[in-house]
């Protein structure tokens, strides 16, 4: 019993850390002048059994101003890029094929200085649940800079650095899980078969006597 509930916490690991549907990532907030840059925006439906169609948009207030200026939306399966200064640059980065959306993302082409400031990514969701539609608005911000030459952030790196050591750490431990149920499986195995050997004996012996009690008479 130990050794499946140790394997199912071990691959329960792996599928979350592999093929997690989804995880709210925050999004990077340093791009470089000249070269492209993902706006990452997810947001994870609370309910995977419940169908759902969202709409995303994407708002964007320059350094130094106040109000929003709407820059794209999408619905899918359509993209639509909403102001000029971003005219044939905006790509959907986001879900592909599906109209029940969860990663809003969008990839600006040839970033200029002047895309400097505050991004904002609008998730608007359409839970179809049983007896009512049920409406869920998210809204989440993005402080993008823009530099001349590319820093990688020592968070950034350490995050790097733990991921992949972790995933060592669980890979370390699968195996000896693995290695822990191998050995119990066949010990396990080994007393079973003992124990019928033994019984075997036993009833062969039993019958042995029976027969001599047999001839005695």
């Amino acid at each position: 019993m130990m050794c499946h509930l140790s394997l199912l916490v071990v691959l329960s690991l792996f599928v979350s850390q592999c093929h997690g549907g989804c995880s709210e990532v925050e999004s990077l907030t340093e791009a470089v002048a000249g070269e492209g840059f993902l706006l990452g925006c997810i947001s994870c439906k609370r309910r995977e059994e419940v169908s759902a169609r969202a709409t995303v948009d994407w708002h964007f207030k320059p350094l130094g101003e106040e109000e929003f200026r709407h820059i794209f939306h999408y619905d899918h399966p359509s993209a639509e890029i909403l102001h000029e200064d971003f005219s044939n640059r905006l790509e959907w980065h986001g879900t592909q094929y599906d109209s029940d959306i969860q990663t809003g993302a969008i990839y600006i082409h040839n970033v200029t200085f002047n895309d400097t400031g505050t991004y904002r990514c609008t998730i608007h969701r359409t839970l179809f649940l049983s007896q009512y539609d049920e409406h869920v608005t998210v809204e989440k911000d993005v402080e993008l800079s823009v530099v001349a030459v590319a820093n990688r952030e020592l968070t950034a790196v350490i995050s790097e650095i733990m991921m992949y050591v972790l995933i060592v750490v669980l890979q370390l431990w699968l195996i000896v899980v693995l290695v822990y149920c191998y050995k119990k499986i066949t010990e396990e195995h080994e007393a079973r078969e003992a124990r019928k050997a033994l019984k075997a004996q036993a009833e062969l012996l039993e019958s042995k006597d029976n027969c001599d009690g047999v001839q005695l008479e």
